[in-house]
């Protein structure tokens, strides 16, 4: 596993951006720390309205307490160093949000809702699940994970949204 992420690590960094995407996807990669669900409240209130948010945020916080458990339990016990740490040439182009590298939190955490907002309303659902995956993808490319954090972080993301509506459905009899 190690040899294919350092091999995917390699290829993608190869593949720069020019200068002005480079900094529009930095941006981007920094909804993925929590800005973004701002935008998708306002647009599920827009579209759905005030009642079907609520019934949604109530769904969602199982799935992300189940995710942030999870993420924090397996970050903390496995302990792996990210690319710039373990990679002498290799700096973060953007900043991560902790010490370690496994799993993916921007991958992990923000599926567990997303794909929970898949479920519901997969009109605007499938926005909030492609997006986790490029910004995982894309912080690969700025050195701040590897290829099987982000894949790891989405199996985990998923796992999450399922516990997390399982318990939901459990205590909603």
């Amino acid at each position: 596993m190690r040899n294919l992420d350092i091999r995917f690590f390699y290829f993608w960094r190869r593949h720069s951006f020019p200068a002005r995407i480079d900094r529009f996807l930095k941006l981007y990669t920094r909804l993925g720390d929590g800005y973004v669900w701002a935008l998708v409240i306002g647009a599920i209130y827009f579209f759905y309205g005030k009642e079907t948010l609520f019934e949604l945020i109530e769904r969602a916080i199982f799935s992300i307490l189940v995710s942030l458990a999870l993420y924090w339990l397996i970050k903390l016990s496995v302990r792996r160093k990210r690319p710039f740490d373990l990679l002498e040439e290799v700096n973060a182009k953007v900043p991560p949000l902790d010490k370690y590298s496994f799993p993916s939190g921007h991958t992990m955490n923000n599926l567990a809702v997303g794909f929970m907002l898949f479920a519901e309303t997969p009109a605007i659902g499938w926005i909030v699940v492609a997006m986790p995956i490029t910004w995982g993808l894309l912080r690969v490319y700025y050195g701040v994970h590897w290829l099987s954090d982000v894949i790891g972080g989405a199996c985990l993301g998923f796992l999450s949204f399922w516990l997390g509506q399982m318990i939901f459905n459990l205590l909603s009899q």
